[in-house]
């Protein structure tokens, strides 16, 4: 009998791709890392037009994406057509592209958050410097702090704060497109915020993340504490998450000096490592275990 398999698409297997592996297994699926740089459209053969090593003569059950890689925009576009057309073909896809395009870019994550009317700080996105630099000033003026970001980019790489005038040569823009977001003192002593995990609109843990500095990551040695999110918490992070159409995410949440919460970010391959550290379950397992009851057994029952 020959076992299904689930292809994993990720450049780094490391410690989230074995865990992911492990709970397959136990569900009785092999998986297969790949890079979705290895995968290519071969439209001279109609049962198989795209390859994927491993997968030669049979597409995967599933896939399940722990990473797009970066490039140029015609690289990133050819990625995500793979995974657009591993759907348009029935394979299920574990975010789908649609869910990664629109949280990968912080500029539409953004729009969709405040076109919900879901709480999430003032955003500028625009190409102009003088026009950025025009923002950031008025912004200092005021009192705000700035931040500034990479429109893509995750962990907290490239991103800055504008504290004073003297920073403003600071202000770095990504490809000439520039991200300016007003800073968010959080409520309480020190810097912290909130990652929310949610999967298949159910939040399944949450944890605060106290920051060293003003940034909350784990990746810069944020401290993780797991805490029982209130329902308004909860509340928004489903409603971010089915926003952008997601089977799973982690959506980063600010809870200001007025007591409001603010949706920060929502990440549609965010990591668990911390946040696993301070549960007493698997994760991983949670997440293999929605894939193939929600999507792979529904997909048995529809063909009898």
């Amino acid at each position: 009998m020959t076992i299904p398999k689930i292809a994993i698409f990720t450049d780094d297997t490391g410690w989230h791709g074995k865990q992911l592996q492990q709970a397959f297994k136990n569900l009785g699926y092999d998986s297969v890392f790949e890079s979705l740089t290895d995968c290519r459209f071969n439209l001279e053969t109609p049962a198989l037009p795209i390859f994927i090593p491993e997968f030669e003569t049979a597409l995967p059950v599933a896939v399940f994406v722990r990473g797009v890689p970066g490039g140029s925009l015609e690289e990133v576009v050819l990625y995500l057509d793979f995974l657009h057309a591993l759907k348009i073909m029935g394979i299920p896809v574990y975010n789908d592209a649609n869910a990664i395009e629109r949280s990968v870019d912080k500029a539409m994550t953004s729009f969709l958050l405040y076109h919900a009317g879901l709480k999430t700080p003032p955003t500028w996105v625009l190409r102009d410097r003088d026009a950025a630099l025009a923002v950031a000033k008025n912004e200092l003026s005021q009192g705000n702090f700035v931040i500034s970001k990479p429109l893509f980019g995750s962990q907290g790489e490239g991103i800055r704060r504008i504290e004073k005038m003297t920073d403003l040569p600071w202000l770095t823009s990504s490809h000439g497109v520039y991200y300016l977001q007003r800073f968010v003192p959080s409520a309480g002593e020190g810097c912290s915020d909130y990652r929310v995990f949610v999967i298949n609109d159910e939040v399944v843990a949450t944890m605060r993340r106290r920051g060293k500095s003003w940034l909350n990551n784990v990746a810069k040695g944020a401290s993780c504490e797991r805490i029982e999110p209130t329902s308004e918490m909860s509340d928004l992070a489903i409603r971010a998450t089915h926003l952008l159409q997601m089977d799973y995410a982690g959506v980063d949440i600010l809870e200001d000096n007025a007591g409001e919460l603010n949706v920060i970010e929502i990440n549609s391959v965010p990591a668990w490592k911390g946040l696993e550290s301070v549960c007493d379950f698997n994760i991983a397992e949670l997440l293999a275990q929605d894939l193939v009851n929600r999507h792979l057994k529904l997909c048995k029952k529809s063909e009898i």
